[in-house]
């Protein structure tokens, strides 16, 4: 089971177990809303009829669908990355460890962020490249 280091009281470093309990009752609430968030913010393909006047122009009712889309596609890697990471936390022993090095991800940065499958240190370095 993997555990986060924390300092004690003491001073020392203890070993305290992740909340896989709360890690997944986080992930299942962050899923809900951006399944209600998707739902409301359909992306419905525009009627860009020429010959009527109104507010929008044809280019910026474009513009506005094509960022519809994008929201649309962030939320579905967004709700599949909530999806992963579930059943990683069921099902991983090694849940919370880092992809990379294997070392525990930092209980802040999990607490932020569920998804996360490296340390900050592994992130950085893949991000540049």
């Amino acid at each position: 089971m993997p555990y986060r280091q924390h300092n004690s009281r003491s001073g020392g470093i203890s070993r305290m177990p992740i909340d896989r309990h709360q890690i997944r009752n986080l992930l299942l609430s962050r899923r809900e809303a951006l399944s209600r968030e998707s739902a409301l913010n359909g992306t419905e393909t525009i009627e860009l009829d020429q010959t009527r006047v109104g507010r929008l122009s044809r280019a910026e009712a474009m513009q506005d669908h094509q960022m519809a889309l994008e929201m649309a596609r962030r939320h579905e890697a967004m709700l599949e990355a909530i999806d992963e990471a579930l059943d990683r936390v069921d099902e991983d022993p090694h849940f919370g460890l880092c992809d990379d090095c294997g070392e525990p991800i930092a209980a802040e940065r999990l607490a932020l962020d569920p998804t996360q499958r490296c340390c900050v240190p592994c992130q950085s370095a893949r991000e540049r490249g």
